[in-house]
C-alpha cells in the first residue's frame, strides 16, 4: 500500500496517548509518515535490512506509540524493528495493544520477551534468546538475504544473542541522530505548541518569584504548567539562585531564594507531541539588577546575539565555530560545554564546540534548513559569586534564522 494511502494524508488528525489535550494543529499521520520515511532513507544508505531501537525518543520517532517513556528508558523492556523494506514491529513492555491502536505506522503490535534482571533475573539469557528468533525471523522474511542491522543501544546479553543468529550488527544510534535532525513544516508547527507551554510556564514561574520562595516549588511550576498544557515530562532540574549558579549545572534545591539574588534556569522541557522546547533565562528576586549582575548578563546576551547572527544554511561546523563569540578569558574555565546544539524530541545532533575545544571535541557538518538549533551561554568569573544562563532556540530557513522562542530578555538591563 501506498505511503499515502496508509498515513491517511488528509483525515482529521487523530489524538493518542499524552497528545489529548487539545486538537492537533497538524494532520499527526503527515508528521509520522516523514519520520518513518526519514528513518527509512537514512537505513537504505546504510544498507541494512532494518534498524532495531531501544532509545525511547527513536521508537516514538519512529512510531509515535508512547507507554511509560522515562521507566521503560530505565530499562531494555520496549523497542521497534523497522524493516527497511517491510513492516514495522512495535515490541511493548506489556500486552497493551490499545497503546498503538490507529496509528497507520506500526504494522504489528508484539509484546516483548522481556530479558532484563529485575523482571526475569537468571531467565534472562533464555528470554533474550526468544527475543533473538523473533529478530532474526523478520530479518529472514523481510531482509531480501541482507543481514546487516543497525540498533541503537542494547546490553551485551541480547547483542550476543543477536550475533548467534549471525545478524551483523552496527552501530544505529548516529543513523538515528541523523533521521531526526531535519524537521518537517508539520514537525515545526508541533515544536511551537511545545513552545507555547513552555513559555507559558516561564510566564507563571515570573509571576511567583518573590523572596522565600524555594528553588525547588518555583521550578514546580514549569512542571505544573506543562502538564496542564499536555506536555509530558522535564529533562532535568537546572535551576538556582545566588551562590549556587556560579558554576553552572547545580540542580535546583531548597535553598529559599533571597532578595537581591540571580535566578538562572534552563527549561529542557518536553511539552506537548513529545518535543523539546530548551531555552534559558536568568532574573533577579525583589530587587534591581546590581552593576555586576548586569555585566555578567550584557556579557551573555552578547554571546548569544553574536552566535545567532552567524548561523544560516549551508555554514559549516567548523566556520561556525571558528566565527563564533569570543570568550574573553575571565570567563573561558567556566564556558557552557558547547557553543549550541540541535533539539526535536530532546537535545540531538549536532554538539557545536567552542574554538578552545574544537581540536578535542569537535566535528564538522553542514546546517541544513528545517534544523533546530539550541544557542547557548552561562557567564561566571571563576571564584564568582553568580552567573548569568541563558539560552535561545531558533530554526534555520532557507534564507536565515528564525526564532522558537519569543520569551523576552532583560535588554532594559543593558
Amino acid at each position: 500500500m501506498g505511503l499515502n494511502s496508509r498515513f491517511g494524508a488528509g483525515r482529521q488528525a487523530r489524538q493518542h496517548g499524552a497528545m489529548e489535550f487539545s486538537e492537533a494543529p497538524v494532520d499527526l499521520d503527515i508528521v509520522r509518515a516523514y519520520r518513518l520515511e526519514r528513518l527509512r532513507e537514512k537505513l537504505r544508505e546504510g544498507d541494512f535490512a532494518g534498524g532495531l531501537f531501544f532509545n525511547q525518543l527513536n521508537t516514538r520517532y519512529a512510531t509515535d506509540a508512547t507507554n511509560m517513556q522515562v521507566w521503560c528508558a530505565h530499562y531494555e523492556t520496549r523497542c521497534v524493528f523497522v524493516c527497511t523494506d517491510g513492516p514495522v514491529v512495535l515490541f511493548d513492555y506489556a500486552n497493551h495493544p490499545h497503546l498503538a491502536e490507529d496509528l497507520p505506522g506500526v504494522d504489528e503490535y508484539r509484546t516483548i520477551p522481556s530479558f532484563y534482571f529485575f523482571t526475569v533475573a537468571h531467565r534472562g539469557p533464555d528470554r533474550a534468546r526468544i527475543f533473538a528468533d523473533q529478530i532474526a525471523d523478520l530479518v529472514q522474511k523481510h531482509g531480501g538475504g541482507n543481514r546487516r542491522i543497525a540498533i541503537d543501544h542494547l546490553s551485551m546479553m541480547p547483542t550476543e544473542a543477536l550475533r548467534d543468529k549471525q545478524l551483523s550488527l552496527h552501530e544505529g544510534e548516529g543513523l538515528a541522530e541523523l533521521a531526526r535532525c531535519v524537521k518537517s513544516p508539520e514537525e515545526l508547527v508541533l515544536m511551537r505548541k511545545s513552545m507555547d507551554a513552555c513559555e507559558q510556564g516561564i510566564r507563571e514561574m515570573h509571576d511567583i518569584l518573590e523572596p522565600g520562595i524555594t528553588e525547588n516549588a518555583l521550578w514546580a511550576k514549569l512542571h505544573e504548567v506543562n502538564i496542564r498544557m499536555g506536555g509530558e515530562w522535564i529533562e532535568t532540574r537546572l535551576l538556582s539562585s545566588g551562590p549556587r549558579t556560579n558554576p553552572w549545572f547545580r540542580e535546583c534545591s531548597m535553598r529559599p531564594i533571597e532578595a537581591g539574588d540571580m535566578v538562572s534556569f534552563d527549561t529542557d522541557l518536553v511539552g506537548p507531541y513529545g518535543y523539546c522546547s530548551d531555552i534559558s533565562r536568568a532574573w533577579i528576586c525583589g530587587a534591581k539588577p546590581t552593576d555586576e549582575q548586569r555585566r555578567l548578563y550584557a556579557k551573555a546576551f552578547e554571546q548569544i546575539e553574536h552566535n545567532i547572527g552567524i548561523l544560516g544554511p549551508g555554514r559549516s561546523f567548523r566556520d561556525v565555530t571558528m566565527d563564533a563569540w569570543s570568550i574573553p578569558e575571565e570567563f573561558l574555565s567556566n564556558r557552557y560545554a558547547s557553543c549550541m546544539h540541535g533539539v526535536g524530541l530532546a537535545d540531538e545532533y549536532p554538539s557545536i564546540k567552542h574554538r578552545a575545544d574544537f581540536d578535542a571535541k569537535g566535528y564538522d557538518g553542514v546546517f541544513e534548513p528545517g534544523m533546530v538549533v539550541c544557542v547557548e551561554s552561562f557567564i561566571g568569573v571563576e571564584g564568582g559569586r553568580e552567573g548569568v544562563k541563558l539560552e535561545e532556540q531558533v530554526i534555520i530557513t532557507e534564507t536565515g534564522v528564525e526564532r522558537m522562542s519569543s520569551y523576552p530578555f532583560e535588554t532594559d538591563w543593558l
